[in-house]
């Protein structure tokens, strides 16, 4: 189905949805940093992109914005998935270019409908 990383810092998060990803076929590559996910956007050019927003030195909004302003990466969607469950943490995620955002633990329906919807979408 899709190639599709997940950028998070927790490894039991991570585990979590690369589970519920291949269980769904999809193939899953991840890494547990803003910076590194960047770079394995521009190396890898996946899909889509599953980013948390909490994680240290560079946090989720300051990747998901370096990708999406880059001609080479704009055209990935990305998911925002947090702990912080607040309507502006939402509207700055897409104010950085997320195109979706969940609430950490993400319910498995909701993550594979949105992610069906945004590569039907790209």
């Amino acid at each position: 189905m899709a190639h599709i990383l997940i950028v998070d810092d927790s490894t039991t998060q991570k585990n979590a949805i690369a589970r519920i990803l291949a269980n769904h076929g999809h193939e899953v590559i991840s890494t547990d940093n803003g910076a590194d996910g960047v770079a394995m956007a521009l190396e890898e050019l996946p899909d889509l992109i599953i980013m948390d927003v909490v994680m240290p030195d560079m946090n989720g909004f300051q990747a998901t914005r370096k990708i999406t302003r880059n001609k080479f990466t704009e055209h990935i969607p990305i998911i925002l998935v947090s702990t912080k469950s607040q309507e502006t943490d939402r509207l700055w995620g897409e104010r950085q270019g997320a195109r979706g955002y969940m609430v950490k633990p993400v319910e498995e329906t909701k993550l594979i409908d949105t992610v069906a919807q945004l590569l039907a979408d790209s």
